[in-house]
């Protein structure tokens, strides 16, 4: 089985993160997301992987490869301007198989892609949407069915009186390739979930209500609470249970003086000081070095990172090669992009960000 993953957006709302880093292989518990996504496929029986790539695409390539280290071959795509959604998959079309999976490479999510696909067969679709419950459905579209599954209504964010179902688009679809024929030529800017699915409404377009996990990584506030979700085993992956083996503590080749506390991984070559605290949920890249005293929870602090001594970082996000000098104090969803320099007794918070490059000297920020 193939699938065609969705991965050319810019990544705007999870800036200054992905300023300098392809938004598909921002590392969650320190794996690429797509190499998590992947293997999600694989327990599925996918067996080869298209991705439909735009910006930074050759930093999506240099990271994944032809897939080989991952065990699955991965052919690319690139968007010569972006085409939306449904663009998208009309543009990768002489790639296609006359069935595949179609994903959104925001989502991260243990969906059972394979009780998906019986359900595909068994209705004979030429279309089926996972779709997933959600607790406030006003901010998303709602998909009605019939009693056999099959689609009988898009609402776009309904009003409380219009909310008779809970479930919302997943992102992960199962499509015959004779939908290619009913849509614009490639090249042809288009959402599938605007202008192609509403047109196969009585036409083999099925729901399908899937249970598990779900959750668009595509903010800083949502990236932070899947990777909780990871490491408290929350949604289904090969880092949860590597730590659900190791007692929730992952520190190889890390030189641990401090104290790592349940949930929590630190990458190799780091370094935590006598005194300082990491966890829980918290997870260091490689080179990490944390300083004496320093105190990180509820956080993330990505590859080469240098943190100072008596540093508190809480609920927030540290990019690569960013320097923290002592007692500074950084949290409540703030997010310091790549090779940031900090002073001493810096103070961030309230979803402060800033962008990669910025140096700021002792004291400069109480924000």
């Amino acid at each position: 089985m193939q699938a065609l993953i969705l991965a050319g957006g810019e990544g705007t709302r999870l800036r200054p993160i992905t300023s300098t880093m392809p938004k598909p292989v921002v590392p969650l518990a320190n794996r690429p997301h797509l190499e998590l996504m992947i293997s999600w496929l694989r327990r599925h029986e996918v067996d080869e992987v298209i991705l439909s790539c735009g910006f930074l695409a050759d930093g999506v390539r240099e990271v994944l490869g032809t897939g080989e280290r991952l065990g699955i071959p991965i052919r690319y795509v690139e968007e010569p301007v972006p085409l939306g959604t449904g663009g998208a998959l009309r543009f990768a079309g002489d790639l296609l198989a006359e069935r595949f999976f179609m994903l959104n490479g925001d989502v991260l999510t243990d969906i059972d892609l394979t009780a998906q696909l019986a359900q595909h067969d068994a209705t004979g679709a030429r279309a089926t949407i996972a779709l997933i419950g959600v607790d406030d459905p006003s901010a998303y579209g709602l998909v009605r069915r019939h009693p056999d599954h099959s689609v009988s209504e898009f609402l776009e964010k309904p009003s409380p009186d219009q909310i008779d179902t809970n479930l919302v688009n997943a992102g992960a679809y199962i499509l015959d390739r004779s939908i290619l024929e009913q849509m614009p030529a490639p090249g042809s800017n288009i959402s599938i979930e605007r202008d192609v699915f509403p047109k196969l409404v009585g036409q083999g377009l099925f729901g399908f209500a899937s249970d598990g996990y779900w959750i668009d990584i595509g903010t800083p506030g949502r990236y932070l609470q899947g990777t909780f979700d990871i490491l408290e085993g929350n949604v289904a992956t090969d880092v949860g249970d590597a730590l659900e083996g190791a007692r929730g503590v992952l520190a190889d080749g890390v030189a641990l003086e401090g104290r790592a506390v349940a949930p929590v991984i630190i990458g190799q070559g780091g370094a935590v000081a006598a005194s300082a605290t990491v966890g829980g949920r918290a997870v260091l890249g490689r080179n990490v070095s944390v300083g004496p005293g320093s105190h990180i929870e509820d956080a993330v602090v990505l590859d080469g990172s240098t943190v100072g001594s008596g540093v508190r970082i809480r609920s927030a996000i540290i990019g690569p090669s960013v320097t923290i000098g002592d007692q500074c104090v950084i949290e409540s969803g703030a997010v310091v992009g790549q090779g940031v320099k900090l002073g001493a007794g810096n103070v961030l918070s309230a979803g402060a960000r800033l962008f990669p490059g910025v140096e700021l000297p002792d004291g400069a920020l109480r924000f």
